[in-house]
């Protein structure tokens, strides 16, 4: 196809996605609509209906729809809750074609009015140009936006350009449980003939300028348990080791003041920092105010914008979440808390191995609280490991949606890694040893799991456009 032909054809596609950008809007609502939380158990349903509410949309573009049944998994009171099924999804067999693989998921994170939502999260809104609700962006909005432009090649019958694979989950809000189990059962078939995997489940770095990602950080996730039994401050307060207090010391002990990790040895496997590294994070565009403002707080750790990305993606983190046992309701109860549980997580990077940060974290710990001779019982334990994950921006599967962004946006896009942990990615990749790409529509302050979560207007339209270009550049791969 000649660049003429194929800019004649590309205006032809993003016409049809503009005249059509209230039904995209509808059909998002009706997603949005749904409070297919994965998280509490009593909304299962409705999380099973927004699966079959996704098949049903693939359905309608003549894809063939699996809906593959995962069992059940036991919650902690003992119950059996069924998984909702996982939609694997076909649309094209041309052998001439490239296969592209799409994984999303349509599960949401909870969400009440009540807590501090300015409009009903399950009534897509649209003010001043954002389209809010609790999906919008994270992961309905993008789902939708790539089913949108599948959707208008077969609305302007135009040969599709590459055959299409969906992969879409109702469980990644809560683990993505019994995906990996499926994804290994399928690799010599629903995957033998995928070339490529995109992932659209992550933001920008900006609220401007587009972005593609190519790495994230792992998450280990750590309890820290003290443990005793229930007593009265007024009765044993100044004489015993409490276990509140031996926690606290001990959560302490984690990190200094500037941020920086405190347990020995945390650093060693760290990458080097390359040259080639520090460029790039000259020339990403990152405005240090507004990151602020999307964040809601008035001074980071770090001044420059040079700092903040090298330790918000180069170097680990560590985060203390919560403590479970204590007392945290209204009010005052003087008791001396009998077990308590403190929550911490460390964000790693590639290179670190989770075996050896789980024993230096454990080793730290038990240091620390054998100086402080108490009685108390010290348990540590890792409940859950994600690893980090790293691909090549000089891939092919980049160069095409770096000309995608290019084409719809007119600017380059940056290439960020995430913050934070997208297990899938390493997954997939890990699993099927396909090219893997995670290729964002969202914003930087579209507020994922956040009170007021949205997606732009601009956002959801210009990102269905991106992906029907991003489909004829894949089809030039070949």
């Amino acid at each position: 196809m000649s660049s003429s032909s194929s800019s004649v054809l590309e205006m032809e596609i993003f016409q049809y996605i503009d005249v059509h950008q209230s039904d995209f809007i509808k059909d998002l609502k009706e997603w949005v609509a749904v409070e297919s939380d994965s998280v509490q158990p009593d909304l299962r349903k409705e999380v099973i209906r927004m699966m079959a509410l996704a098949a049903d949309r693939l359905s309608a573009l003549g894809a063939a729809v699996n809906l593959v049944n995962l069992g059940s998994h036991q919650l902690p009171d003992g119950q059996d809750l069924p998984l909702p099924p996982v939609i694997l999804g076909e649309l094209g067999k041309d052998p001439q074609n490239p296969t592209v693989c799409f994984y999303g998921h349509v599960d949401v994170q909870p969400a009440k009015k009540e807590d501090g939502w300015k409009t009903d999260p399950y009534t897509l809104t649209e003010i001043n140009g954002n389209l809010y609700g609790r999906g919008a962006t994270d992961n309905k909005g993008p789902v939708l936006a790539w089913i949108n432009a599948v959707e208008t090649f077969r609305a302007l019958k135009l040969a599709m350009p590459v055959n299409f694979k969906f992969v879409i989950e109702g469980m990644e809000e809560a683990g993505s449980l019994g995906l990996e189990k499926l994804l290994e059962e399928e690799k010599q078939c629903f995957f033998s003939d995928v070339d490529y995997i995109v992932i659209s489940d992550n933001l920008w770095l900006s609220n401007k300028k587009p972005a593609l990602t190519y790495g994230s950080r792992g998450s280990a996730c750590f309890f820290v348990e003290c443990g005793g039994k229930d007593l009265h401050s007024g009765t044993f307060g100044g004489i015993i080791h409490e276990p509140l207090t031996d926690l606290i010391a001990l959560l302490d002990s984690l990190l200094d003041p500037t941020g920086r990790i405190q347990i020995p040895g945390i650093y060693d496997s760290v990458a080097a920092l390359t040259e080639e590294e520090r460029k790039l994070y000259a020339s990403i565009e990152f405005d240090l105010e507004e990151h602020k403002n999307n964040s809601g707080v008035k001074r980071f750790l770090y001044g420059t914008k040079e700092e903040i990305l090298l330790h918000l993606w180069h170097y680990p983190s560590l985060s203390i979440h919560g403590i479970e046992g204590a007392f945290h309701e209204p009010g005052i109860k003087t008791v001396i808390p009998a077990k308590v549980i403190g929550k911490f997580s460390i964000r790693q990077v590639p290179h670190m191995d989770l075996s050896v940060v789980k024993q230096q974290v454990v080793e730290h710990l038990e240091g620390v609280f054998s100086t402080r001779n108490s009685p108390n019982k010290l348990k540590v334990s890792m409940p859950l490991g994600a690893k980090p994950w790293l691909t090549d921006v000089n891939d092919p599967l980049y160069k095409a949606a770096r000309r995608a962004i290019k084409t719809v946006f007119g600017e380059d896009p940056d290439f960020i890694r995430d913050g934070s942990t997208i297990p899938v990615a390493r997954m997939f990749q890990t699993v099927t040893q396909k090219s893997v790409i995670m290729f964002p529509i969202g914003a930087a302050d579209d507020g994922e799991h956040s009170q007021n979560e949205k997606i732009s207007r601009h956002n959801y339209i210009e990102g269905t456009k991106v992906f029907a270009a991003f489909f004829l550049e894949i089809s030039k791969l070949h």
